[in-house]
């Protein structure tokens, strides 16, 4: 295969995921210095949304992993990174409320999550003998270990293909509740939350689209090492 297809397939990918994350961050970074008007941060954000949705069995927990803020469904845990869980920023309670959302959908029994939750499982297995496959494949040309990869790749796709819907329902979810229960203004502040909420979509989208681009590659490869 020639440098143009794995530009297009492998490199476009890799940038919109950098561009994706610098996005990410620069948000963080600009409304992580704006506080909101009520002054709760948000750890008191995500208390306040799990109260009002009557969810009790949830704990806010501090974990110390920067923009690592994830929802637990297995332990039932929101876990906050030091700056989200501590701040009093647009950016800190925008985050804590998306990952409410994430509690809202599991309450729910909203499908989209069910079965990102049942893939887990092979995603984890598929991401730790990746390296190893691909590594085989191509240095011994086993069009059998490439076949094994278009498989894993396969599973990552469709996991990342399924986030999707995940996070933008979080998303959603996070801006109308912060809203509605007058934690953020309309105005500068709803503005900040979606500037944080919509870059952090972004990383996801590139997600799939990099899984996608591998996929496509490992099959070309092996049609072409079939040859």
């Amino acid at each position: 295969m020639n440098f143009e297809t794995y530009l297009l397939l492998i490199g476009v990918p890799l940038a919109f995921g950098l561009w994706a994350q610098f996005r990410v961050s620069s948000a963080f970074k600009t409304w992580k210095a704006v506080p909101v008007a009520t002054g709760l941060t948000g750890a008191q954000t995500a208390s306040r949304i799990l109260a009002d949705a009557g969810i009790a069995d949830v704990r806010v927990e501090e974990i110390n992993d920067m923009l690592g803020d994830h929802y637990d469904p297995s332990g039932k845990r929101l876990c906050l990174s030091t700056d989200v869980y501590h701040g009093n920023s647009v950016a800190s309670v925008g985050i804590a409320a998306h990952e409410c959302g994430h509690a809202l959908q599991h309450q729910m029994n909203y499908g989209p999550l069910n079965l990102r939750m049942q893939i887990v499982p092979a995603t984890q297995f598929a991401s730790q003998i990746l390296p190893f496959v691909i590594l085989g494949g191509f240095f011994f040309h086993m069009t059998g270990l490439i076949t094994l990869g278009i498989a894993c790749y396969a599973i990552l796709m469709v996991f990342q293909l399924v986030t999707l819907p995940v996070e933008f329902d979080a998303s959603n979810r996070a801006k109308a509740i912060l809203q509605r229960m007058g934690i953020v203004r309309s105005g500068e502040e709803a503005g900040g939350v979606d500037a944080v909420l919509d870059a952090a979509a972004l990383t996801y989208v590139a997600a799939f689209v990099a899984a996608l681009g591998n996929l496509i590659y490992l099959i070309m490869a092996r049609n072409h090492e079939e040859r």
